[in-house]
């Protein structure tokens, strides 16, 4: 069945507190995506953000970020007066998060909210552990660690707890247990509010599609905690860390950084950790979009001393025995598989035997080369095409900063003519004309913004994530028009 959806992150929504969140505005924005016909909510990995505010580089791969709360639901639930959050700096710019004062003042006011937990709260949260105690438990100790220790990641640790001997984890439990029952009370929070978000989504006919990073960030619970499902020496230094080679990006490659798994030793227990992850993150999503899809056939190891990504060598992934395993364990799992980059064979492949859809972006099809599996005419169904991701410039970006040669190609392709705005416009009908079976839009494209409302720049470490809805920037008219055009293609 064709559909379509559009892609916003939760940080990106509208809010007077320096981030979007689970509260008014993303009830908001789901009656939009109703009123406009559309289907799905897509949206960027929810993990509390680690390393350059990025969203791919998470403290927890189960956990979620807790400046996503809300505030005024707080409120409701007699856990905050309005005076509580009211008067502070929030940041400068309603069009960019400023993640340090956000972090810094929303743990103030969540803090406040802590204090104020009854019985009844202690009782729910009591329940709430033992049901996620498998990665609960660690990571409450871990973020009240890296606290004790000035924030600095546990690889800087002493080397006690650094390597969790078992009696200073007793010790750590004992003497920071106010402030990992603090973290508990976030994470309960959070699913709280999302579960209740997600179920309204659900009930307005609106799926939402979440994100699973391949890889976790060496900064995390999950690397501490399982260090042995990872490539570490035995002094606890990674020997190849993540990334890809020169690309469309990066002419010296992407250097993530981020640990590559020891895909012997989580064969051993039959990919344990994963089928745990895929199937917490399959209660969180209807849709879960496996970002480096890539990564499972063949992954990139570089070695962790370089300083870029372009001596780096591909190792063979576990390939199609790990998802036969996840679908023995789960059943069946709704995936999108992001298959962009350096494509092989067995890539392709890969992707056909376990019948995920693939991803197509419209602004990959225009290089001028008329055989591009990315021009619509080249779309297999069982794939999603983009306008373009959070790696991508908008449209209008696009269109504004493409080289001569491509921008006539497209032009003469798509029967491009106007104004920008209108081939903006005409270059979201024909994303949505193509043949595949979901079609997903940037909510920057629909509300025709320019490069400085991008998500991301690939390869450059600071200065991404920060984009931000301005209060009122859509309304009925604009639900219309695009109800309209999703009616006209079939979605």
């Amino acid at each position: 069945m064709r559909s379509s959806g559009i892609l916003l992150h939760i940080s990106s929504l509208p809010s007077k507190y320096g981030i979007g969140t689970l509260g008014k505005e993303a009830y908001k924005f789901i009656d939009f995506l109703k009123s406009a016909g559309q289907k799905c909510w897509q949206i960027l990995p929810i993990g509390p953000t680690g390393y350059g505010n990025s969203p791919y580089q998470s403290f927890s791969t189960f956990a979620g970020n807790h400046l996503f709360i809300d505030f005024d639901i707080l409120h409701q639930k007699g856990l905050l007066k309005g005076e509580d959050y009211v008067n502070y700096n929030w940041g400068e710019n309603e069009q960019r998060v400023d993640f340090d004062t956000v972090k810094k003042n929303k743990l103030i006011v969540l803090e406040k909210a802590y204090k104020n937990i009854d019985d009844t709260i202690i009782n729910k949260m009591d329940n709430f552990l033992k049901d996620n105690i498998d990665w609960l438990e660690d990571y409450s100790l871990y973020m009240a660690l890296k606290e004790h220790f000035n924030d600095e990641p546990w690889f800087n640790w002493n080397d006690d707890i650094k390597k969790r001997n078992p009696e200073s984890i007793l010790k750590y439990k004992d003497m920071l247990k106010d402030r990992i029952n603090f973290y508990i009370f976030l994470q309960y929070e959070f699913y709280s509010q999302w579960d209740i978000l997600k179920n309204y989504a659900n009930e307005n006919g609106i799926k939402i599609i979440g994100d699973i990073p391949i890889y976790v960030a060496q900064d995390s619970t999950d690397t501490w905690a399982n260090i042995e499902l990872f490539q570490y020496d035995s002094d606890y230094h990674p020997i190849n860390v993540a990334g890809c080679p020169p690309d469309y990006f990066s002419s010296t490659g992407q250097l993530w950084g981020n640990p590559l798994y020891n895909w012997d030793i989580m064969k051993q227990d039959g990919y344990k950790w994963w089928i745990n992850r895929i199937k917490k993150i399959s209660s969180l999503y209807d849709i879960t979009r496996i970002d480096h899809f890539r990564g499972f056939s063949g992954y990139y190891a570089i070695p962790a001393e370089d300083k870029t990504a372009e001596f780096g060598k591909w190792n063979k992934g576990p390939g199609i025995e790990f998802f036969n395993t996840v679908s023995s364990v789960l059943g069946k799992v709704d995936l999108i598989a992001e298959d962009l980059g350096f494509l092989t064979e067995d890539v392709h492949q890969l992707r056909k035997e376990t019948g995920y859809p693939g991803m197509k972006i419209m602004q990959f099809a225009f290089d001028g080369s008329e055989s591009s599996t990315y021009l619509p005419h080249n779309i297999e169904c069982n794939s999603v095409v983009y306008t373009g991701t959070h790696d991508n410039d908008t449209v209008l970006g696009w269109i504004k900063n493409s080289n001569a040669h491509d921008f006539e190609f497209a032009k003469e392709y798509l029967n491009l003519k106007g104004e920008d705005k209108d081939i903006c416009w005409e270059y979201i009908k024909s994303t949505l004309s193509t043949r595949a079976n979901l079609a997903i839009v940037q909510m920057q494209d629909y509300l025709m913004l320019g490069t400085e409302c991008r998500m991301n720049i690939p390869s450059v470490p600071s200065g991404n994530w920060e984009w931000r809805m301005k209060v009122n920037s859509y309304d009925e008219s604009l639900a219309q028009k695009i109800n309209r055009i999703t009616k006209i293609y079939g979605r």
